[in-house]
Formats: C-alpha cells, structure tokens, sequence
C-alpha cells in the first residue's frame, strides 16, 4: 500500500476496447462465453482468502469448461501483480484493497469491469464509490471496513463521549492498577497514518480536498497547511511527553495482545481484531472513536477489499464473467465473511450474516461518518512520510517544523 511506482502507461484505449465504458446500462453484463476462449484462469490472493475462494473458482471452471487456479501470494500481492503484470506473467484476477487501484491503473495492470445498473445497485454505494476512479468501475467490492473503539466493558462500562472523557477514565484505571495503558491505537516507530487519521480529522486536519467531481483533489494537500499543524498540536499533547496516552511501543504488534491481555481498557482497531478478543474472553463493546471536546467527529477510514481484472491477463473475457457474474453472488461474498469475519459489501450477503453477528452492525455505525480511503496515486506518497511525521510528533518532536516538513516531502513526490 506504500509504494509508489513512477511511470503513467496508457491504458484506457485498451481498457475501453475490452470493457465498454463501465457498464452502466440496465441490460444484465454481456457475456463473451468463456468456453469458447478456453484455457485457464489464474486469481491471486492472500492467504486468507485463497482457501475460501478455491471452492467457487473449482465450480466455476466446471461450470464453463476450463481450468482455474487460486495461487496465495503471501506478501507484497500489490507490488508483486504490478511487476508480474509488467513482465507478461501475471494472473488474469487478483483480490485486494481499493486504495490500490490508483497506483494499479497508472501501471496499466487493471481495466474497467462491466456491471449492469441491477448489479451495481446489490452493493453498498460507498462500497461502489470505493472502486470506482476516473469516473469507471475498476473492482468488484466484497468487503468493506472501517476502525471503531472496541472497550472492554468490565473496565468501561460506557463509550466515552471524547478523547477527553476517554484519558480521564484511563488515567484513573491506571491510578488503580486495573490497566497498565490509557488507550491501545497502534503508533511504532514508523507512526500508523491509517490509525491516526480519525483524532486528525477531529483535530481539523485533512490529506485531500475534493474536486468540482467530488474526487479527491492532488492538488489541495492538507498535510503542512495551519489546520494539520493545529491537528498534530492536539495529538502531540496526547503524546509520550504530554498525557501519555498516545505512545511509539504500541504497534501493529502488540495492540491488540496489550487489550487482550487486560492491559488497556481501550482499543482502536478493526473487524479483524475480532476474533483475538473473543478467543481472550473478554466482555466488549464496539462504539465510534471519540473525537476532540468541541472538534469535530472523528472520521476513519473506510476501506474495500475487492476483485480487479488484469489488464494483461491471458484471459480477459474470462476473468470479465468472473468478476463480473460471479463474484456478485451472496454465496460467494459469505463465505469470504467466513474465512474473515469483515462487513460485506454486497447487502444481501450483508442481510444473511448480520443477525449472527450484531459487531457488523456497530462497526457499520462507528465508520458511518467515515471518509473513503484515497485511491488516487498521490496517496502512496501520504504514508511514509505522514507516518514518520507522526511518531516523531508522538515523541515529542516539534509539530510546525515536523509537519511542514512532512508536507513538503510528500508535494515533492505527488507528480
């Protein structure tokens, strides 16, 4: 997700050639018929999904006559297909996060994927404003997600309405011995931009602003400007010389065990912390994260995992009906639930598991104010920069100069 890959290939003649233009009539997708293109199809996926996909794809190929191979790619999968792609050897589909698709269509890797209106109009519409750039859709959402406040209700019986409210009750659980930490949101020594986000926004910070197309806009970078000096002023204070509440030794890898472990009253975390929890035994809640007293609401990220097509792949009109007419089904989408319980994208897959799972419902409502993801190529610029920028801050750095300078680096990279 942090790396940036210079180089703009044009694309879109041969996107539009093989796609249509986005596929927004109300007439169902047409269908080249797989059969007759023959061969094989290959979809790369991270481990997780690997094994849940392996069953459909294995019908789908009996289906239609043809082979298909669901191969696990267990690290890079971004950078890997953007190389693969390059050098003619890449998969005909992959599955991954819709923040990728900037820095994907700007390497030619993915085209367009042809969905009637009917179908478009089964998913989430944020799901579908997730995938969709320049105006086209370029995946098929099945997941989405977004950050909450997850509480462990024997320590804190109720969600702090505040950041405020939230340092004062773990302030005087630490003053007890009940917790060892006022707040679990991960940091390390490289900073989280993804975790920080929603107490930036609070703090009146942005990344983007938005174009007349309601689109993120380059070109109106927040990162520097007075109001993310402001932001990162409010969140320093939380730092490790200010309440100590914000902290570099929580990381990605021990936020989740510090909470577990009964260490920390509150955690910032997703639906993937879940599990971890449940198997700990602890009685939880999930709530929105507290913004600032007098600030604005805090906004995470909402993120989409989803399905492209590649764009040099041997088997385009087999991975279109795929994509396409396939992975559209709530057969599909629920069993990705079930290999890693994250919201559906799709509604009536949604419908069919959210009444064994009341989590979904609260952490739909915590990401209700939530801001899509940038999908534009100039946030693989955001991360490392905003991130370091960050934990410095959280250690004591001084805001103005160290953000200033963080916006200057990350303009510097935005082509």
């Amino acid at each position: 997700m942090r790396i940036r890959t210079a180089g703009v290939v044009a694309l879109f003649a041969l996107a539009l050639a093989a796609s249509g233009c986005g596929g927004d009539s109300d007439k169902p997708a047409a269908k080249e018929s797989p059969k007759a293109a023959g061969g094989k199809l290959v979809i790369w996926a991270d481990d997780k999904r690997t094994a849940a996909l392996k069953p459909f794809a294995e019908k789908f190929g009996t289906e239609n006559g043809v082979t298909v191979e669901v191969q696990a790619v267990s690290k890079d999968l971004q950078t890997n297909f953007v190389t693969a792609s390059q050098q003619g050897s890449g998969p005909d589909v992959v599955v991954g996060a819709h923040d990728w698709i900037g820095n994907l269509v700007q390497n030619g890797a993915i085209e367009p994927v042809q969905l009637a209106a009917a179908q478009k109009s089964a998913f989430n519409e944020t799901a579908i404003k997730a995938v969709t750039f320049n105006g086209q859709l370029f995946g098929v959402p099945y997941a989405q997600e977004n950050l909450a406040l997850i509480r462990n209700t024997e320590l804190a019986p109720e969600a702090p309405k505040t950041i405020e409210d939230l340092v004062a009750s773990g302030k005087k659980l630490k003053a007890e011995k009940k917790a060892t930490e006022t707040l679990c949101l991960q940091v390390g020594q490289n900073g989280d931009a993804y975790h920080i986000y929603p107490l930036y926004t609070s703090a009146g910070g942005y990344l983007f602003g938005a174009a007349a197309n309601g689109d993120y806009d380059p070109k109106d970078l927040g990162v520097g400007k007075p109001a993310s000096i402001e932001a990162f002023k409010k969140i320093g204070a939380l730092g490790e010389k200010g309440e100590g509440v914000l902290k570099r030794s929580i990381a990605d890898t021990n936020s989740i065990a510090t909470f577990t472990g009964k260490k920390c009253a509150y955690l910032v975390s997703g639906p993937w912390a879940v599990a971890d929890v449940k198997k700990a035994n602890i009685k939880y809640d999930i709530s929105a994260i507290p913004g600032f007293a007098g600030g604005k609401e805090a906004q995470p990220f909402v993120g989409v995992q989803a399905f492209y097509v590649a764009a040099k792949g041997k088997n385009k009109a087999l991975a279109q009906e795929f994509v396409a007419n396939y992975t559209t089904t709530p057969e599909l989408a629920v069993a990705l639930y079930n290999a890693e319980p994250r919201p559906p994208a799709l509604t009536a897959a949604l419908d069919q598991v959210k009444g064994s799972d009341p989590d979904l419902a609260k952490f739909q409502e915590a990401g209700r104010n939530g801001q899509v993801l940038p999908a534009i190529p100039a946030m693989a610029a955001i991360w490392d920069p905003f991130g370091k920028a960050e934990a410095a801050v959280i250690g004591g750095a001084d805001p103005t100069s160290t953000i200033t300078a963080a916006g200057k680096t990350i303009s510097g990279q935005i082509k």
